[in-house]
């Protein structure tokens, strides 16, 4: 027993050094020689999985050492299981950053099971946009307004349970009365747009960003139609389009609609492990900001047709410290509209 006891002794003691010691090491000696794994909770080829990358190649310039980069996709449950990963398993020393939906961070909220994470503790890096939502339909689609989902129903395709392209038609339909039937499954939003095209389904719900990127154009050519929108506030880039809470018919249904989209001003959230070193989350924190001005990201993200419109860290921690005081009966409301 003696020996078993020294030996546990002997292992917290090292444990102690080791991490003291990392906490002691300068930011640039801490990530000299190393890699950042960058995780990218959803499957390859969407807009998330754009933003993943691009910033994984350009923050690595801003953060002292520069360490390389290497991203990795870790879809699952609208990128549920990369915000559980990067929460309880992920080493918290900096090591590790990830990219996930914006919603998944709202999914403790609303009742998620499997949402094992308190999203007020991540250590949030920034977002490089705030976004817009739109429910585009294949320009063969009958339906052209909002109005008409009163009586005819509308079939949208979906990446699953937490991810927009579910949560926001799901529950919009159950607070407005409307007739949408939503097939889940698919694996990421490129998925969807092969299944519109094809003809199995009428359309979906993505972000602006995002449909403008896989599609570009197709908006502006009528290629897509736009039933409505989403978010905050109504997008400048979308005149005349209809602003979807103002279908609300009265002021529960105003806020409820309001909470639901409130994840679009989290945009496209880069978040760290909680309990990050201080300086270190600091110094992560300076390295995006200054991505988000840098003249090669902002050139790339051009050609890419990204649209670049960032938040800070702290604005974003803020964000969802305000969400997560949001009154417990509305969110009980909506976390059963969307399971």
């Amino acid at each position: 027993m003696a020996v078993i006891r020294s030996a546990m002794i002997y292992s917290a003691f090292l444990s102690l050094l080791l991490t003291t010691h990392s906490h002691a090491q300068s930011e640039e000696q801490f990530y000299s020689g190393k890699t950042l794994q960058m995780i990218i909770g959803v499957s390859p080829g969407g807009g998330y999985d754009t933003w993943g990358r691009i910033v994984a190649r350009h923050i690595v310039k801003k953060i002292p050492g520069q360490p390389n980069a290497v991203p990795q996709n870790m879809p699952g449950a609208g990128s549920i299981t990369a915000g559980n990963y990067i929460y309880s398993a992920a080493p918290k020393d900096g090591s590790v950053l990830g990219i996930l939906n914006r919603d998944a961070p709202l999914a403790p909220m609303t009742g998620s099971a499997a949402a094992r994470f308190d999203a007020t503790k991540f250590s949030w890096i920034g977002t490089p946009t705030v976004e817009t939502n739109v429910c585009v339909l294949s320009r063969n689609s009958k339906i052209r307004t909002v109005e008409e989902l009163k009586t005819h129903e509308l079939i949208l395709g979906a990446v699953g349970p937490g991810s927009g392209s579910y949560n926001y038609p799901k529950a919009v339909a159950a607070l407005l009365g409307l007739k949408i039937k939503i097939i889940s499954g698919f694996p990421g939003s490129t998925d969807v747009f092969l299944a519109l095209e094809r003809g199995e389904v009428d359309g979906m719900c993505e972000s602006l960003d995002s449909v403008e990127s896989k599609k570009p154009g197709a908006i502006a050519n009528k290629q897509l139609h736009v039933l409505f929108q989403g978010g905050m506030e109504p997008s400048a880039e979308l005149p005349g389009v209809p602003f979807i809470r103002d279908f609300a018919r009265n002021e529960e249904e105003r806020q409820a609609i309001r909470l639901l989209y409130a994840g679009q001003g989290l945009g496209r959230p880069f978040i760290g492990p909680p309990d990050l070193p201080v300086e270190r989350l600091k110094a992560l924190r300076t390295a995006f900001d200054e991505t988000m001005k840098d003249p090669d990201f902002l050139a790339e993200a051009k050609k890419l047709r990204l649209d670049v419109d960032p938040r800070s860290g702290l604005q974003l921690e803020d964000l969802v410290k305000e969400l997560y005081s949001a009154p417990k009966e509305l969110v009980r409301k909506l976390g059963e509209l969307v399971r």
